[in-house]
């Protein structure tokens, strides 16, 4: 290209090969773009469809043929919607449960990664596939017997089943985290280990801060994953006060219909503060999935 340029610029007409080059690579770019953005409009178009309802009466919401853009806007929704179920409670308790998880997601993935990558000890290898082959143990499996156990322990209706587990490793950040600690320079190690410092302070000083790409992708992922769960609190959680929103969205549910409108409403307000945070870390996610398994 840098030769083509000039030759261009001093009035020289493209022969036919390259007059096809260029021809093809535009049409490339082209097709790629136009099926991103087919792509991109059909998974756009359920949430699309969700706002636009939660501002229609509810005789408008299933009119045939759709109507995105509503006749008439109704903006007692929002209004109704946390007026017929305690919204800010159920949404408290989903920030609760959300920002504690993370932080014992991140905090003991990373230490647990940087055991399995950075430090050498026997058997580490064999622990490490043991720890790997737990993913392959849906909750399902694991649901009854953690149930028995954290209901011996009195745990049940409060969010500590669903808290303290993440303190204790998850076997797909483990992976995620190990993969990306992996790629760093071991010359770092020796060389903070040369100037008197300890492992501790190689996790803190060096890992950790290098590491941040990958902590910031498991925190998304964490963020996601418990803002969304509904499984874990409709075990653990008896109580309504107890309940997270995930789980008061089935309350516009009666025995006599659903408030659709409402639920909408709810709905939009329980998914766009996910859709906002994702927007703006969405750098970070995709640079700390790209960089993980660089290494294996």
């Amino acid at each position: 290209m840098a030769v083509l340029r000039p030759a261009l610029a001093n009035g020289r007409t493209l022969s036919d090969e390259e007059r096809k080059y260029f021809l093809v690579r535009r049409a490339k770019t082209i097709l790629t773009h136009s099926v991103l953005i087919i792509f991109g409009i059909t998974f756009m178009l359920p949430f699309v469809w969700m706002v636009s309802s939660s501002l229609k009466p509810n005789v408008d919401i299933f009119e045939l043929p759709v109507r995105l853009i509503p006749k008439t806007y109704r903006l007692e929704n929002y209004v109704d919607a946390t007026n017929a179920i305690p919204f800010w409670q159920y949404l408290w308790n989903s920030t609760y449960y959300t920002v504690f998880a993370t932080i014992g997601s991140v905090l003991s993935n990373t230490f647990i990664a940087y055991g399995f990558s950075r430090v050498r000890w026997r058997g580490r290898n064999v622990l490490f596939i043991i720890v790997i082959a737990t993913m392959m143990l849906p909750f399902q499996v694991r649901m009854i017997p953690l149930y028995v156990l954290f209901a011996k322990l009195g745990w049940l209706n409060s969010f500590l089943p669903l808290i303290v587990p993440n303190f204790f490793g998850n076997a797909f950040y483990i992976f995620l985290m190990r993969q990306f600690m992996m790629t760093l320079p071991r010359e770092l190690d020796d060389a903070a280990r040369i100037d008197g410092a300890s492992e501790w302070g190689i996790f803190w000083r060096i890992a950790v801060p290098l590491s941040k790409p990958a902590i910031l992708t498991v925190a998304i992922f964490e963020i996601i994953h418990t803002w969304h769960d509904f499984v874990g609190p409709l075990v653990y959680l008896r109580h309504p006060t107890k309940y997270t929103l995930s789980i008061g969205l089935r309350l516009y549910f009666t025995q006599y219909g659903a408030e659709w409108g409402l639920l909408m409403a709810a709905a939009a307000m329980f998914t766009i503060p996910m859709v906002i945070f994702f927007f703006f870390a969405q750098r970070s996610f995709i640079e700390g999935i790209t960089l993980t398994g660089l290494k294996g």
